[in-house]
């Protein structure tokens, strides 16, 4: 979608003319000179195809037609061996880095809250000998403390150096890592840890006091709490039996040990690495089993997709590597020669919420050439800079509103803009360090506008992914070339993907032009199933009559010509109204959330009644200035709870609804205004910033009732 802008016509013609003339002035030496050619040539070619011409046949990548891929590296078939050939290739090369913390400072804000801010140093790295030692090291001291193979062990700590030393410890030693997310709430902590019967926990000394303090008595089975970043000084409260080790403490343990005489229980690809607990966006967090074969084929896969993956690229870890799309970008970096370069939400950038004015950011400090996001981030970013080119002067808006569509339509058409990119969107680009070449959203749809947004200022390929814990996070990524928008790319080498029909909500895999169904995920990266969990397993994993496992994802999806997959819908998603209508709340979320005016948006609907409300959390600064613009005076609380104000929001939302091309049906008829922001600590969203439907159906359930007109007492 092209930005507006406010030129003088004739002006405009003349721009335009010397834009013309400059496009043609330099096609000739771009296409001789430019690698883009074989770019735009890529970029049409049929990317898979199914493997038969039956109805609701399984497509491949043209790379993998014959053979689905699993193995990265010749002989390389479980974690350990993995990271011991990297090791061995990459010896003395930088591996893990992080951040030192040279000051601490509350700073008070004018509502009288005390942020903590701090001002970092550079990175210092760790190699991939030194990350192999004491991994190692680690491993032998938990057999120390009585860790068997095969048996389970918990991480439940932030993303750091220390949490991928430990997971490469337990792959080593056929430790099952359980992995929790830091943001979990207490019950589905406890549920976790004790449906696992886990013995020792990993974590760090702030989880420790803030999070395990209050549920550690509600573990029976736990005797050994290790802190990653040494020990905390009010430990002694815990209950008898729980000794708390240091995670140094646990290496010196492990470099004593004698294990000469001993033989270590070596994994094997069919061995369980990780019991990965799911962010719960659905109900109860269940724990997924993925086995060694199972990551190593989704990382195969992945690394297929980015072109000249090597020992120059630097990645920057921020997101929760209890996410299977964080572990899974880690591992394929350290399995290919790349730095990790560890940072935060709250200290990734220089106007992140813990870095000191003045000071700089993870990604300015680290300026790193990869790195994966949720498209949470992505839309903040995108509404940040739309909200600054805002208050620009008119002469610099109306440039970079030039600037930002000719590349547009250059990009659309595959070719480059290098004078724009290195006059206009330098800037912006420096946002993310200025050497970012691949950015990967998965996790959650990233709308197109955002999408697009991110291709042109960030002047780099902006690719969605799409998978799943229950996939290892494998299952397709777009290829760099592939400038769509909308679309999630073609199956990867190590799976495929088929579409089942779906007769309630009226998909079907012969539909024209484009087939349509429930999204199914085969091959060697399809995981065991859920942990003491038959029942699901059953309901959401298959056989076929030739030994192939299928996942079945509950998505909706369509396969265009070239072989590309485009997620259309969820059955969870799609709500029947009164009067027969079927509503996809996704699509009406998906159609809303770019709006400046919206920071996020939960629809609802109820097959009760005939109409769609929703629940938004409005973007401070733009609901201020539409207050003002009314003339409506008060709080920020008094603001969001104004009858008045909920009317204003809506016309807005019913204009871009129909922008959008939503039905009169779908559009929302009354919305209530959230003053207080949706994080996964309120619980209310995933780690990854998923809705989290029934908690917030549960939370706003008295507006809910409100809004449809039931007696509230």
């Amino acid at each position: 979608m092209k930005l507006k802008h406010d030129i003088n016509p004739i002006l405009l013609q003349f721009i335009n003319f010397v834009i013309l003339v400059y496009t043609f002035v330099t096609y000739i030496p771009w296409y001789i000179f430019s690698g883009s050619r074989q770019a735009i040539a890529k970029a049409k070619q049929v990317k898979a195809k199914p493997v038969n011409n039956k109805p609701g046949a399984a497509y491949r990548s043209v790379n993998s037609l014959h053979c689905l891929a699993s193995v990265l590296y010749p002989g390389c078939d479980t974690l350990d061996k993995v990271f011991k050939y990297a090791k061995t290739k990459f010896k003395d090369r930088k591996l893990l880095g992080t951040r030192e913390i040279l000051k601490e400072e509350d700073e008070i804000q004018p509502s009288g809250k005390v942020f903590k801010k701090v001002i970092l140093g550079k990175y210092t790295w760790l190699s991939y000998e030194d990350v192999y030692i004491r991994a190692v090291n680690f491993g032998n001291g938990l057999a120390v403390l009585g860790q068997q193979p095969k048996t389970n062990i918990a991480i439940f700590c932030e993303t750091r150096a220390e949490w991928m030393i430990a997971a490469q410890a337990c792959f080593m030693c056929n430790y099952q890592l359980v992995t929790l997310y830091a943001t979990l709430g207490g019950s589905a902590i406890v549920h976790g840890l004790n449906e696992t019967e886990v013995t020792t926990i990993i974590t760090s000394k702030e989880l420790m006091q803030t999070k395990l303090k209050e549920i550690v008595s509600q573990v029976p089975l736990l005797r050994h709490i290790i802190t990653v970043d040494g020990k905390p000084t009010t430990w002694s409260e815990f209950p008898k039996g729980v000794i708390v080790h240091t995670m140094a403490s646990v290496q010196a343990m492990g470099a004593k040990a004698d294990t000469g005489n001993k033989q270590q229980a070596r994994p094997v690809p069919s061995d369980i690495a990780v019991i990965m607990y799911t962010s719960g966006s659905t109900g109860v967090p269940k724990g997924v089993m993925i086995s060694h074969c199972n990551i190593i084929a989704g990382i195969t896969g992945m690394a297929e997709r980015i072109p000249n993956l090597g020992e120059k690229d630097i990645y920057i870890g921020y997101l929760p590597l209890a996410h299977v799309l964080e572990l899974s970008a880690e591992l394929v970096c350290l399995s290919h020669g790349c730095r990790i370069g560890y940072s935060s939400p709250q200290t990734l950038a220089d106007q992140s919420s813990k870095i000191k004015k003045g000071s700089k950011g993870d990604v300015t400090t680290l300026k790193p050439t990869l790195m994966a996001a949720v498209p949470e981030i992505m839309d903040r970013i995108y509404k940040n800079v739309m909200n600054k080119v805002n208050e620009m002067t008119t002469f610099q808006r109306n440039l970079f509103i030039l600037a930002y569509n000719y590349k547009m339509e250059q990009i659309s058409k595959g070719y480059t803009t290098p004078l724009c990119d290195s006059l206009i969107f330098r800037k912006v680009r420096m946002l993310l360090g200025g050497k970012i070449r691949i950015l990967l959203c998965g996790g959650a749809p990233l709308s197109a506008a955002t999408q697009r947004f991110m291709n042109i200022c960030f002047c780099c390929p902006v690719g969605q992914g799409y998978g799943l814990t229950e996939s290892s996070g494998a299952g397709t990524i777009m290829e760099v070339w592939d400038y769509t928008t909308g679309r999630v790319g073609a199956p990867l080498i190590c799976c495929e993907i088929k579409l089942m029909n779906w007769e309630e909500g009226g998909y079907y895999n012969t539909d024209k032009p484009y087939p349509r169904g429930e999204i199914l995920i085969g091959g060697p990266n399809v995981t065991v199933g859920y942990y003491k969990n038959e029942v699901r397993t059953k309901k959401d994993f298959s056989v076929d009559e030739n030994g192939q496992r299928w996942l079945h994802t509950g998505d909706i999806g369509e396969f265009h010509q070239d072989g590309c997959l485009k997620i259309i819908d969820r059955k969870k998603d799609l709500v029947k109204l009164q009067a027969g209508e079927y509503v996809s709340l996704g699509k009406v979320e998906a159609a809303l959330k770019s709006l400046p005016l919206v920071d996020n948006i939960c629809a609802y609907a109820s097959s009760f009644h005939s109409y769609v409300i929703g629940f938004v959390v409005p973007n401070q600064k733009e609901l201020a200035e539409l207050a003002r613009k009314k003339g409506f005076k008060g709080t920020w609380e008094e603001i969001c709870n104004s009858p008045e104000m909920e009317k204003e929001v809506l016309k807005v939302l019913a204009e871009a609804a129909m922008a959008a091309n939503l039905e009169k049906f779908e559009i929302p008829v009354k919305i209530r205004l959230s003053p207080d922001p949706w994080t996964p600590e309120t619980g209310l969203v995933t780690d990854a910033f998923k809705l989290k439907r029934k908690e917030l159906t549960a939370y706003y359930q008295m507006d809910i009732d409100r809004l449809y007109g039931k007696n509230v007492k």
